[in-house]
């Protein structure tokens, strides 16, 4: 049994909830599964042509601004990244290569990579930086961008989101189904995990 976090590399509120996510969720008791998944396909799919947060200037700028408050909050460094958004297959097919026990600090170095450093996550080069950061082989990590079974994986994995209702990400999926949108309802995922229920209001 296990929670689990579905997260696009290229999602700035995927970036806020990563970093935090192995602390949070050991203070919680709560077993996490990694789950990376290709979110503009969700949106292809809905018939966007791309992230909705960039439709309105506005909108943009705000969600920026927030994340750069969130992450000052937290004591972590933000940049925007240029451009916005990036590819990321090459990343999620890396880390669906990787031992599940091995994502989570392969995913944190990446996003690292690209919201903190500026960097191409869709540069075989950037995840092979960020493998090395985490002392796993970076020859290996890039290969398995590239490898015919994390194709398969990530095919099957998007379909599963779309089984899911998965429609943006960060999403958390409790045990028993329940489905929680966007890094300002981690707790209320991992209460929801470990108790049935909505933390308590008092």
């Amino acid at each position: 049994m296990a929670l689990t976090f579905w997260y696009d590399f290229s999602s700035s509120y995927s970036f806020l909830a990563a970093l935090r996510m192995e602390d949070v969720a050991h203070n919680a008791g709560v077993v996490v599964d990694w789950q990376p998944f290709l979110l503009g396909l969700i949106f292809r799919d809905a018939g966007y042509s791309g992230s909705p947060n960039l439709m309105f200037p506005a909108k943009t700028a705000y969600m920026w601004r927030d994340i750069a408050r969130r992450a000052a909050q937290r004591g972590e460094a933000f940049q925007v990244p240029e451009p916005f958004p990036q590819k990321s297959v090459a990343a999620a097919r890396a880390a669906l290569a990787l031992k599940r026990s091995e994502r989570p600090a392969f995913t944190a170095a990446l996003f690292r990579q690209l919201f903190q450093q500026g960097r191409d996550i869709s540069d075989l080069e950037t995840i092979a930086e960020a493998a090395r950061t985490c002392d796993l082989d970076p020859d290996s990590v890039v290969a398995g961008a590239s490898d015919a079974d994390a194709k398969a994986a990530l095919f099957d994995t998007n379909e599963r989101a779309k089984a899911h209702g998965i429609f943006g990400a960060p999403t958390f999926i409790a045990s028993d189904g329940e489905l929680f949108w966007g890094d300002d309802r981690l707790d209320d995922a991992l209460a929801w995990e470990r108790f049935g229920s909505m933390p308590s209001g008092g």
